[in-house]
């Protein structure tokens, strides 16, 4: 085959892709015949916040554009069907009819049409592996085999008697304290139930996986690891139920957030460290290696933009808003003891740094620590932000965590591991992750993780303890008693020791006689 003709089979197999109808358009075909967005996720394979994802501009690619594009076809035929069969119906039932009381399904746009599920997905009540859905939600039918029955109590003891004042007085104490704890309730779907009863994806997940493989640790936890973007962003949904604020919104992104080439980068700073002392005392010196536990996680808890970023000029700072900014930073004289806060860079002069790094350059250039001049703000592309926008995310993941080192379960200790770093990593453009498309978000946090170990250092150096070396997100080498500045062991406020060794060289005693 010549050239020519690998590229007229190119041509040839090539088609075009299933086009789309406008974004509007989309939400409205939707719920014109009352569909939620889990409903229409189910039928297509993805998540509901895929699919709200594409009712914000995101388009999807492949087969599944295929599927989506076949759905909203079929949709504005059965809208228009509708709006057909309104206009050709009287306004006012004939007297012979019988007319059917509305039913609270009416009401809501759904219906309780039980359905068989491929496989079994975690119940919406108690959380275990169920294998039918009701009105697109997985669920027990039978109420002994959910998790939320609650078992017949035993029959009481009989109580010695009392007085009647006393029993009077026993009773209404008993009242009382029923009445002031209330029952904490929160919505599921069109349902509602106590907050007892949210259902735990992760340890469902990891019981599901290990009854498929049955019982084999290393095939559950590479499974797992497999399938941890799309199960991160179903516990996102989960625990963003209730919430403010739409997270998987796709909005307008500047410029400066887009890569420059199909495998190159963007053009924001995160201040990645990669630091090394060059010069320590004379003699021989012990370096310990700390290993920082779950960096990623912790760094969840940042100010992230919650909506689409605006452009503004100008030195001010508002720490209500979060976002990018395009500074000069100050001059950094501490180069032989601490890195340089916003990381390796040799390059003099203006550099879109994220919200972390400008918040720890204000922080050093503040009366506490003096450590610098402030940095110089040129321009900035911020929106209203919080720190809460991804908490119950992140609290239920370190839970887990948690949970997984108490009881000694490496397998669920991998997936919630592999479940943060791919969730922070593939934010951005990421061809695996489609869901979430916040590339703004991806470098705050990552900044965030490098500005949370420049504190550490900074802490170790002023506790007395030598800083050697500060890497990435988690790797901090110094010297002296650690001990007492770092609390030891494997949660995420503690460090562990990765490596110890020995640098320098012990004085010559003869060299000292002479």
């Amino acid at each position: 085959m010549t050239d020519f003709d690998a590229i007229d089979a190119l041509l040839a197999g090539a088609r075009q892709e299933a086009p789309l109808p406008p974004v509007d358009v989309r939400r409205a075909l939707r719920e014109g015949l009352n569909l939620s967005r889990a409903q229409v996720a189910q039928a297509l394979g993805v998540s509901p916040s895929t699919v709200g994802g594409w009712e914000a501009g995101r388009d999807p690619s492949g087969e599944v554009r295929e599927k989506y594009a076949y759905f909203l076809e079929g949709a504005q035929a059965k809208v228009a069907d509708r709006a057909a069969d309104a206009a050709d119906t009287p306004d006012t039932p004939d007297a012979e009819e019988d007319v059917e009381p509305a039913t609270a399904d009416d009401e809501t746009g759904g219906s309780d049409e039980v359905e068989a599920l491929a496989s079994p997905e975690p119940c919406v009540l108690c959380g275990m592996p169920a294998r039918h859905q009701v009105a697109g939600f997985p669920q027990h039918l039978d109420p002994a085999d959910c998790g939320t029955t609650t078992p017949a109590a035993p029959a009481p003891e009989p109580e010695p008697e009392t007085e009647p004042a006393q029993a009077t007085k026993s009773a209404q104490a008993t009242k009382s304290a029923h009445a002031t704890k209330p029952v904490r309730v929160v919505p599921v779907g069109r349902r509602m139930q106590t907050a007892s009863q949210e259902p735990d994806l992760i340890a469902s997940a990891v019981a599901a996986a290990l009854e498929k493989h049955s019982g084999d640790l290393e095939a559950a936890t590479a499974a797992l690891v497999k399938k941890a973007i799309p199960d991160a962003m179903a516990l996102l949904d989960e625990t963003r139920k209730g919430g403010r604020y739409d997270v998987v919104a796709h909005p307008w992104i500047p410029e400066i957030l887009r890569k420059q080439t199909a495998r190159g980068a963007d053009r924001i700073w995160e201040a990645r460290p990669k630091w090394a002392r060059t010069e320590l005392p004379p003699g021989l010196h012990e370096v310990t290696a700390l290993d920082i536990n779950g960096a990623y996680l912790s760094a969840l808890k940042t100010h992230l933009p919650i909506g689409q970023l605006e452009h503004s000029t100008g030195f001010d700072h508002d720490r209500r808003r979060a976002g990018v900014h395009l500074i000069t930073p100050p001059a950094w004289d501490h180069e032989a003891e601490l890195p340089n806060p916003i990381g390796n860079r040799d390059e003099p002069g203006p550099l879109w740094v994220t919200e972390p790094t400008l918040r720890l350059l204000l922080r050093l250039s503040g009366p506490k620590y003096g450590l610098c001049d402030p940095p110089e703000i040129h321009e900035s592309f911020t929106s209203g932000a919080t720190e809460g926008l991804l908490e119950k995310f992140r609290v239920a993941l370190k839970e887990a965590r948690d949970r997984a080192i108490a009881e000694d379960d490496d397998v669920t200790l991998e997936y919630v591991k592999a479940m943060y770093s791919k969730f922070v990593s593939t934010m951005g453009e990421s061809n695996y992750n489609r869901e979430l498309y916040r590339p703004d978000w991806m470098h705050l946090i990552r900044s965030q993780a490098f500005a949370n170990l420049w504190m550490k250092a900074f802490k170790a150096h002023e506790e007395g303890l030598t800083v050697v070396r500060a890497m990435g997100t988690d790797e901090l080498h110094v010297i002296g008693d650690w001990r007492r500045v770092f609390p030891e062991g494997r949660g995420v406020s503690e460090v562990k020791v990765k490596d110890t060794y020995t640098v320098g060289e012990e004085p010559d005693p003869a060299a000292e006689d002479d």
